[in-house]
């Protein structure tokens, strides 16, 4: 049974990245029948923000990625934290430094110049027989803890197999700032450790802090989690993801029309497979998932992908939920008589929800304009004789046209009869009913609109000229 977390900061909104960790973190959990905790990690007061720590929840609703046990906010926990830290000075694992910001600069730079790596140099680090500075006046020191001086630091990693640090790597570092503030590394060691974390999931850009979050859970006499680490995902030419490339706010993905079943699809297949299968559905993502088969290296966004599978989810799930969706964009279809056969029509094209909004309205909606260059192309000046027979023919017809085939029906005698080539009536009646020539079947589209708005619109049209 397996107990995941997934710790956002709220410094800024939810992104794909950060999504894909969670879909990981949460499919193990439930998997394995344990439990998945959501964390916001807002001890970073300066940099906290409001609305984004709003847009994290808001977005683990939207995907759907229910998690245990309420939200816990780092924030809240401030007095436990000092708890451990008191602690670990009272038994001798952690010091107070007085060193100031001015003087540990001059050390960093000094051992720069000597291209030394760059580390505290134990000057307020109590040892047997060691005599230390005089604490200077109005200085408020910041605490350290003892980190071994020899030695390696290894662990498992799930997904990198063995991980070996030389304790060299790590020096004492901040545990607490002057402030009294707890630093992220040791915060992170104390919630995963009493939120009884068994599983660390999370980016690979966390590995060097793993070392050090060790130390703190052997001070503090708590078991470690195995941890696994992530591989990045970059853009298409192997580079860090920019929002240009798609690293965007999760909910963005919503606005712009992606449905969360193919979003979490989408995540789920970037470090991770199961064969060549593209189409996960969630019980299948639960049943075949595990994190010892992430991927080691980075994966590519592939914006295609994503809209193929978006595409792919359109199709297939029901009208309903399409409608549903479909309200998000102020597109109502609710108690339209033609609902079904609408988007049964629109959405075989569309490849988010905007396109089936965009596809819908351009049915529904009365054309204010006639595209130019495909009324030049196929409005000719025997146009409007044959469409306007062709108008007498459908009003003739009127009691009997309700479907598709109707409208076919009475429509493949005339085209014979004006030996007309198909192009040549249905291009110029597209135009007239969507103001376009970029449009689905001209019989669905007039069975969709009803005998009296396809005439109207036809008619308009040959008044207007097409618009010439």
């Amino acid at each position: 049974m397996a107990i995941t977390r997934f710790a956002p900061s709220p410094t800024g909104y939810l992104h794909i990245g950060g999504l894909r960790t969670a879909l990981y973190s949460y499919l193990w959990a439930r998997k394995t029948g344990g439990k998945f905790r959501l964390r916001i990690e807002d001890t970073d007061t300066s940099r906290n923000n409001e609305e984004a720590m709003k847009a994290i929840i808001k977005a683990f609703d939207w995907v759907g990625l229910n998690y245990d046990d309420e939200v816990e906010y780092q924030s809240q926990r401030l007095d436990l934290y000092k708890k451990y830290i008191q602690q670990l000075l009272d038994e001798g694992k952690a010091y107070r430094c007085y060193m100031s910001r001015e003087e540990l600069d001059a050390l960093r730079e000094e051992q720069m110049a000597n291209k030394q790596t760059p580390r505290y140099d134990e000057t307020w680090r109590p040892e047997e027989g060691k005599t230390l500075p005089t604490i200077p006046e109005g200085v408020e020191p910041v605490i350290r803890i003892k980190a071994p001086q020899e030695g390696v630091l290894s662990f498992i990693d799930g997904v990198k197999s063995i991980m070996n640090f030389d304790c060299s790597e790590v020096d004492d570092f901040v545990i607490a700032r002057s402030n009294g503030m707890p630093t992220y590394n040791f915060v992170v060691a104390i919630d995963d450790a009493l939120m009884e974390m068994t599983d660390v999931i999370r980016g690979d850009d966390h590995l060097t802090n793993t070392p050090k979050q060790m130390l703190i859970y052997e001070a503090l006499g708590f078991d470690i989690p195995k941890f696994y680490h992530v591989p990045m995902i970059n853009n298409p030419q192997g580079k860090k993801l920019s929002k240009r490339d798609g690293a965007l706010d999760v909910m963005e993905y919503k606005n712009q029309g992606y449905l969360p079943e193919a979003l979490l699809n989408f995540l789920v297949r970037l470090g991770w497979s199961n064969g060549d299968q593209e189409i996960f559905s969630m019980d299948e993502m639960l049943e075949l998932f595990d994190p010892t088969n992430i991927n080691k290296s980075a994966s590519s966004y592939n914006e295609e992908k994503l809209l193929w599978l978006n595409a792919h989810y359109i199709k297939n799930v029901s009208n309903e939920r399409l409608a549903q969706e479909l309200e998000f964009f102020d597109c109502h279809l609710e108690g339209h008589d033609k609902k079904e056969m609408l988007l049964d029509l629109s959405k075989e094209r569309a490849q988010t929800i905007v396109e089936l909004r965009d596809a819908i309205n351009k049915i529904l909606d009365v054309p204010t304009e006639y595209e130019a260059k495909g009324s030049k192309k196929f409005v000719k000046e025997e146009t409007p004789k044959f469409l306007e027979c062709y108008l007498s023919v459908l009003e003739e017809n009127k009691e009997s046209l309700h479907l598709a085939c109707d409208y076919e029906i009475v429509t493949k005698p005339f085209i014979e009869k004006f030996e007309l080539k198909f192009p040549q009536l249905f291009q110029p009646i597209r135009i007239a009913l969507t103001g376009g020539t970029q449009a689905p079947s001209v019989y669905d589209i007039m069975a969709i609109l009803g005998f009296n708005e396809v005439y109207k619109r036809i008619s308009t049209a040959l008044e207007k000229n097409f618009g010439k």
